[in-house]
C-alpha cells in the first residue's frame, strides 16, 4: 500500500502541480485588409495592411463593461499575433480594429470590424493558437477595374 501511495505521489502530483502552477498564454492571430473594391469581403484585389492597430477586448457577460484589453500591430503581411496571458472563459472577447495607417483606407467595414475570439480552455480547446476572422477597412474610392473583377462573383441563373 505504501508503494502504491509513493507511486501515486511521484506520478500524479507533479502533473497536478504543473497544471495549477503554470499558465499557458493564448496567441490570437488574424489579418487586416483594405477592401480596395468596397465589396465587404476579400477579393484578389484586396491589399493586406502593414502597421494596422488591433486590440483584443473582453467584456463582462452581464454588464458588458470592458474588463480586459491589450493591443497589437500587423506585420508586413497584414498579420497580427497578440498574446493573452489569462483565461477569459466567462467573458465576451473580440479582436477589434483600432486604426489603419493608409490615408484613403481608414473607414472600418461595419460587418468586418471585429471578430469573436475564444479565450478559455474550459471548452476543451487544447491549442494555444486561436485564429480570428480577417477584419477590414474600406477604400474611399474603389480601384479602377473593380467592376470587371466583380464579374467573377456574379452567378448566371441559366447554368
Amino acid at each position: 500500500m505504501a508503494r502504491l501511495l509513493l507511486l501515486f505521489a511521484l506520478c500524479v502530483l507533479p502533473t497536478l502541480v504543473y497544471a495549477v502552477g503554470v499558465s499557458r498564454p493564448f496567441v490570437i492571430s488574424g489579418r487586416v485588409y483594405c477592401d480596395t473594391c468596397r465589396c465587404g469581403f476579400e477579393t484578389p484585389a484586396t491589399q493586406y495592411i502593414a502597421g494596422a492597430k488591433v486590440k483584443i477586448e473582453c467584456k463582462d457577460r452581464n454588464s458588458l463593461q470592458v474588463v480586459f484589453s491589450t493591443y497589437g500591430e500587423t506585420d508586413s503581411s497584414g498579420t497580427y499575433e497578440i498574446v493573452v496571458e489569462d483565461d477569459h472563459g466567462d467573458e465576451i472577447c473580440n479582436a477589434v480594429l483600432v486604426s489603419s495607417p493608409i490615408s484613403d483606407c481608414k473607414s472600418a467595414d461595419g460587418g468586418r470590424s471585429q471578430a469573436t475570439v475564444i479565450l478559455t480552455r474550459s471548452n476543451g480547446a487544447i491549442s494555444d493558437l486561436h485564429y480570428a476572422n480577417s477584419m477590414g477597412y474600406m477604400k474611399d474610392q474603389p480601384l479602377p477595374g473593380c467592376a470587371e473583377l466583380l464579374k467573377i462573383y456574379q452567378l448566371d441563373g441559366d447554368e
